[in-house]
């Protein structure tokens, strides 16, 4: 369950467009170590397709994601 998830980053892209919000993630999460968790906030629509399958290519797990008062979490866990 996505309420449970304690992030270890927030990585704020309210206002990108595709490609930057993925662009931004790849960029945070290779600053983190193997099992912390990054909290992205996007409103772009198109990120909420983006996201899991960046994930999954990149080798990092998808924990899901929650819509917020106009915006979405998403919640990746650093492979």
């Amino acid at each position: 369950m996505v309420d449970d998830i304690k992030p270890d980053e927030t990585l704020d892209c309210r206002g990108l467009s595709c490609p930057m919000p993925v662009l931004k993630t790849k960029k945070a999460i290779g600053k983190m170590k193997s099992g912390q968790v990054l909290e992205v906030l996007g409103t772009d629509p198109g990120t909420k397709n983006d996201m899991p399958s960046f994930a999954k290519r990149a080798g990092h797990e998808y924990l899901g994601a929650k819509d917020d008062e106009g915006f979405t979490r998403f919640y990746i866990k650093v492979g």
